[in-house]
């Protein structure tokens, strides 16, 4: 084996041990994705498996909705459905961490769009209003939650009466959740859960507020 060979090796073997010790420890605490390491979802890569376009089109967003983008981050996804919901929706940016806020609010800034709402909380705090949302993405977020249920149940009670929480995992993200664990929170809070796309390196859950 080569010296370059052996370093790429090498590289592949310790990405794969971060990416399991990160695992691990994030079973035992809350470790959402630190904002130095952004490049990790907005990259091509990412697009190509969930990307907005399609992720939008997945939750069956609409013009004039009010979304819930939880977990946002620097926005991947916000700025996009901002732009898609068109002035007369509204987006509700929330996450936990101040420098992706940071970032966000820049961006929204460059792209000139004036209808979403930055929030820096932690779901299942009760920041959320209830019956309020059409929509709510959870995109690569649900396994950095400690208490998922209690999250889940707060986007539950936010959502409109026939609203839609839109749920996708993507691999090697580490907090990545199984399709069995996001079927099994979705039924028991009461959820008609609705599998939109199953692949290998993702899928994308709809869970269906009842009407009533």
């Amino acid at each position: 084996m080569t010296f370059l060979e052996l370093t790429l090796v090498s590289i592949v073997v310790l990405v794969l041990l971060s990416i399991l010790g990160w695992r691990l420890l994030a079973r035992r605490t809350s470790l959402p994705c630190p904002s130095v390491f952004i490049w990790m979802l907005e990259n091509r890569i990412m697009d190509n498996v969930a990307g907005s376009t399609v992720l939008i089109e997945r939750a069956r967003i609409e013009p004039g909705m009010q979304v819930l983008d939880a977990g946002c981050g620097s926005g991947r996804l916000t700025v996009p459905v901002a732009r898609h919901i068109g002035p007369e929706g509204g987006v509700l940016a929330l996450d936990l961490q101040a420098s992706m806020l940071a970032n966000l609010a820049e961006g929204l800034i460059d792209a000139g769009l004036t209808n979403v709402k930055v929030h820096q909380a932690a779901l299942g705090q009760g920041a959320l209003p209830e019956g309020y949302f059409d929509r709510a993405l959870l995109v690569t977020v649900l396994g950095e939650i400690p208490d998922q249920e209690l999250a889940l149940r707060e986007i539950f009670t936010a959502l409109k009466p026939g609203g839609m929480l839109s749920v996708t995992e993507v691999l090697p993200d580490p907090h990545y959740q199984t399709r069995k664990t996001v079927r099994n929170h979705g039924q028991r809070l009461g959820f008609s859960v609705e599998e939109i796309y199953k692949g290998w390196r993702s899928f994308t859950f709809n869970l269906l507020k009842p009407d009533r």
